[in-house]
């Protein structure tokens, strides 16, 4: 699977109503960071976590999308359960850290 683009407001709210958990990415194409960590986040979803849906969303062509969710910086993940707002990270974050806090929460939800 790979990260679904939003390109709309109303895609993403769509999105988050149907899908029970999701993480949405938010970034840039000038980002260098961003670049990076994007396949990682999604291999680590894929192989860990299969029923996390994946949204992308660029903040240069898209920023009422990134105003309405309050990202000011990039990259940006979002990780809502049932629609709610449970993970947030910016920027440099630690990989191993955030895998952590999704499965606990993947855990409890899928267990």
């Amino acid at each position: 699977m790979e990260y679904n683009n939003i390109s709309s407001l109303d895609a993403l709210d769509e999105a988050l109503r149907n899908n029970r958990f999701s993480l949405v990415y938010f970034s840039h194409q000038q980002c260098n960071v961003c670049k990076v960590l994007k396949p990682k986040v999604h291999d680590l979803v894929i192989n860990n976590y299969p029923k996390i849906a994946l949204f992308y969303v660029d903040t240069v062509k898209h920023p009422e999308i990134s105003g309405q969710f309050s990202v000011f910086a990039v990259p940006t993940i979002l990780v809502f359960l049932e629609d709610k707002e449970y993970i947030r990270e910016s920027r440099y974050m630690n990989l191993s850290n955030f895998s952590g806090r999704i499965g606990k929460l993947y855990k409890a939800y899928f267990e």
